[in-house]
C-alpha cells in the first residue's frame, strides 16, 4: 500500500493509573488498550492509525508503572498491552494484532497479494524477535561491536525490491513490526554508544526517513530523551 501521508491529528486521552475507573466492557465500542511509550503497543497503534480507524478504535492508554487493577482482573488477564476489545473478545500480542486490525477492519490492505513479497514478509516476520534480541543483549555487552550484523540484516532486506523504500517495496505490515524498535535503537545507540546505524547503510537511513514523513507513525512516537533515560535505567551496566 502506498503510505498514508496525512491522518488525523488527535487530542490524547491521558494515562490511566491505579486510581483511575474502569471504561465500561463490551459495551460495543472497540478500545485499544495501549501505553503511549512502549514499543509493542506502539505497533498496534501505527496500524490503527494507518487504516485510518481513528474514528472506529478507541485509544484506552495506560500507565504501566501504576497499572489500574482492573485492566488485569476484568481485562486482560495477561496485563499486557496491547490488547484490543472487538466483538465481546479480547485479543493481544502486537504482531497478531497487526494482522487482526488489518483483516478485521476497513482500510487499505498492510499485505500485498504477490508471492515474492509475501515470501520476504513471512521471513522478516519471524526474524523480528531475533533482532530484537540481538539488539537488546548487545546493550548489556559492548554494543556496537554486538549488533551491528543486526542492522546489516536490515539493510539487506531493504534492497530486495526496487518499487519503494519499504522492505516490501511498498509500505506494508513489516514496517510496522520493525519501525518502534528501531526508532529506540537508533537514538540509543547515538546517544550511549555514539554509534550510527544508518552509516554505511544508506537503504536503512532512506527506510528510516520515509517512515518519519508517514503521519500515521508520526503521531506515535515517543520523547528521545524520555526513551534514552528509560534504556539508561533499564541496562545501567552501560553507565
Amino acid at each position: 500500500m502506498a503510505p498514508p501521508r496525512s491522518a488525523v491529528v488527535e487530542n490524547l486521552p491521558p494515562s490511566l493509573n491505579s486510581s483511575a475507573e474502569q471504561p465500561p466492557l463490551f459495551d460495543g465500542t472497540t478500545k485499544l488498550y495501549t501505553c503511549y511509550t512502549c514499543p509493542f503497543a506502539q505497533r498496534a497503534w501505527i496500524t490503527r492509525n494507518c487504516k485510518g480507524l481513528q474514528d472506529k478504535i478507541k485509544l484506552v492508554p495506560l500507565n504501566l508503572q501504576d497499572r489500574p487493577a482492573w485492566y488485569k482482573e476484568k481485562v486482560y488477564p495477561m496485563n499486557k498491552v496491547p490488547a484490543l476489545e472487538h466483538n465481546g473478545k479480547i485479543v493481544g500480542e502486537s504482531l497478531d494484532l497487526i494482522k487482526y486490525v488489518d483483516s478485521n477492519f476497513e482500510g487499505p490492505s498492510l499485505f500485498p497479494d504477490d508471492p515474492e513479497k509475501r515470501k520476504l514478509g513471512r521471513e522478516l516476520w519471524s526474524h523480528v524477535d531475533e533482532f530484537m534480541k540481538i539488539v537488546y543483549t548487545s546493550f548489556k555487552g559492548e554494543g556496537p561491536k554486538e549488533c551491528g550484523s543486526a542492522f546489516d540484516h536490515l539493510e539487506s532486506a531493504l534492497g530486495k525490491f526496487e518499487d519503494g523504500p519499504f522492505f516490501l517495496g511498498q509500505f506494508s505490515g513489516v514496517d510496522i513490526a520493525y519501525i518502534p524498535f528501531v526508532e529506540r535503537f537508533q537514538v540509543y545507540l547515538s546517544e550511549v554508544w555514539k554509534y550510527d546505524i544508518t552509516a554505511g547503510r544508506p537503504k536503512l537511513a532512506a527506510w528510516i526517513e520515509e517512515m518519519n514523513k508517514i503521519d500515521a507513525y508520526k503521531q506515535t512516537k515517543t520523547d528521545p530523551i524520555e526513551l534514552v533515560e528509560y534504556y539508561k535505567m533499564r541496562f545501567t551496566a552501560q553507565q
